[in-house]
């Protein structure tokens, strides 16, 4: 879900005077008085069961409460962080690490609810390379998508934690065919995420060990990303937005089953899908949402990320992490 951040040069910024405060919106639905407000939300992925809270919270009218209307973008070419940065957009679905090399250039973004809890990272590996800890990737070869993305930043987190250095180990760009390198032995370790590559590898009765970032190093993941003007100018509509995703989330967390059922209305033949498979998906994905207060960004891991980058060269300097997020509009 997460995407190599590629900084757009963009042209006039599309007015976000549309975008009034949804305070106590009426849904349409029942009155309609007011007309909800129309948000083009950027995913970065296709449609999928990992997605399902915010399927719950437009199924069950929560967007609708709080006034907003939620359009889908799944689209690859739409640079969600690049859009947002320049006003064009007022949210995206983002990563830690987008914000904070989106901030280095110049761009004011704001990560305001986090959707993820846990960096969604793994490194499978074959039982016979014995590899259990970070330490013993040394010397070994590692396919991954390629040198950007969640992936790179997850195994390069794994590799500091270790003590390693890029040198200690080989990197092959395997693009995103990690099941099938590992599966058809061209790849002894391959990164992927927590919940789709190693899900899928054990459904084909693969043996593997899988090393999760998140049980080294605390990371921020993926979240809901605006921008200083949207917070500043329309903050009912961050927190409503913020209101309406963790509603969705709390159903999720306590009904998978029923959430799993509204994700059919929104993937695409996800009834001809393997409902073991994809279900497993799914509660693999929710133990990565867990919290004890859903949305609430975790200082730590903002700063750990920042150091991160630093030591990958991405950042030539630490920045200021209390700009890059905030905590007010979780509910």
């Amino acid at each position: 879900m997460f995407r190599k951040f590629v900084l757009l040069m963009l042209g006039m910024a599309l007015a976000l005077s549309a975008c009034t405060s949804s305070g106590s919106a009426t849904p349409e639905s029942t009155k309609g008085a007011a007309a909800l407000t129309k948000i083009r939300l950027p995913m970065g992925y296709i449609p999928n069961v990992q997605y399902a809270p915010f399927y719950v919270a437009v199924d069950k009218g929560y967007f609708a409460e709080e006034g907003i209307e939620i359009e889908f973008d799944y689209s690859f070419e739409t640079d969600g962080i690049a859009l947002v940065g320049a006003g064009e957009l007022p949210f995206t679905v983002a990563s830690g690490e987008q914000v904070l090399l989106a901030r280095a250039q110049g761009l004011p973004v704001v990560y305001t609810f986090a959707w993820y809890q846990q960096f969604p990272i793994s490194v499978v590996s074959a039982p016979e390379l014995n590899i259990t800890q970070p330490a013993d990737l040394k010397g070994h070869v590692i396919g991954l998508p390629g040198l950007f993305g969640a992936n790179y930043i997850g195994l390069e987190a794994l590799l500091f934690e270790g003590g390693l250095k890029d040198s200690d180990v080989t990197l092959e760009a395997v693009g995103f065919n990690q099941v099938e390198a590992y599966a058809s032995g061209q790849k002894d370790v391959v990164v992927g995420y927590t919940a789709n590559e190693p899900i899928v590898l054990a459904a084909q009765q693969f043996k593997f060990n899988e090393m999760r970032v998140s049980d080294y190093v605390q990371l921020t993941a993926n979240g809901i990303v605006s921008n200083e003007k949207t917070i500043a100018e329309h903050p009912e509509l961050v927190r409503g937005m913020a209101r309406a995703l963790a509603r969705g989330m709390a159903d999720t967390i306590a009904d998978p089953d029923a959430a799993y059922e509204i994700c059919k209305k929104y993937v695409e033949n996800l009834s001809q899908a393997d409902e073991k498979v994809q279900k497993q998906v799914l509660l693999t994905s929710i133990e990565l949402w867990k919290a004890d207060h859903i949305g609430l960004s975790d200082p730590q891991a903002w700063s750990n990320m920042n150091d991160l980058l630093v030591k990958m060269g991405q950042l030539s300097t630490p920045l200021d992490v209390s700009k890059a997020f905030t905590n007010d509009f979780v509910p």
